[in-house]
């Protein structure tokens, strides 16, 4: 392979990457791959002595560093809303999500013997993500359901959901029937895997 093919090679796979960028949902992953590609398609475009092109890449990896520091830096509103398990809003919520849903729980069954609470988080007004369990109103709380929206997959509405549950007299919240796609999840929110069951202390 001669260095005038790799040089290509590098340009399409920046090329690639820009792309791919832009099939994200998350904001912030899409801002850092799409910074990713950008650099790369700025060192291709110096390599070929095309200037304008680097400086256009350069300063959108600039604009992108911009917003992605007011997302980490800029606090999100987030809200809990006690919800009825049976409840219409609840309803259109997992009918609305249901494809994404079964996705990520894939098999899950929405009714579950013993359900008596649902959460449901909303960043200003809109809906971000949902807890549906048991609470056995012993300091104990089971997880059915903890799915959060598409643009909010970066653990901060559970690691706030977790907060305002500590402090409505839930001690211990635990995840028995977990997908290993959610694991990942878990472990970076603080829950141990005792006995097969991912658990939480919140006190």
């Amino acid at each position: 392979m001669d260095t005038q093919m790799i040089v290509e090679l590098v340009g399409y796979f920046a090329s690639l990457l820009v792309l791919v960028s832009f099939l994200m949902t998350s904001v912030i992953k899409l801002r850092i791959v799409d910074s990713i590609g950008a650099l790369i398609f700025a060192v291709y475009a110096v390599i070929i002595r095309s200037y304008p092109t680097a400086l256009m890449n350069l300063a959108l990896v600039g604009i992108n560093m911009y917003y992605l520091y007011k997302i980490i830096k800029s606090p999100r509103r987030y809200a809990v809303i006690t919800e009825e398990p049976g409840s219409a809003s609840l309803a259109y919520f997992l009918k609305y999500y249901g494809e994404d849903i079964q996705k990520c729980f894939p098999g899950l069954a929405f009714e579950k013997s013993g359900m008596n609470a649902a959460y449901m988080v909303v960043h200003d007004t809109v809906p971000a993500g949902i807890l549906l369990g048991r609470d056995h109103q012993d300091g104990n709380f089971e997880i059915f359901l903890d799915y959060a929206t598409p643009q909010y997959r970066d653990c901060s509405v559970g690691e706030y959901l977790y907060a305002e549950l500590g402090g409505r007299g839930i001690e211990r919240i635990s995840f028995p029937d977990v997908p290993a796609e959610h694991e990942e999840y878990l472990k970076k929110t603080g829950f141990v895997k005792e006995d097969g069951v991912y658990g939480k202390r919140l006190k």
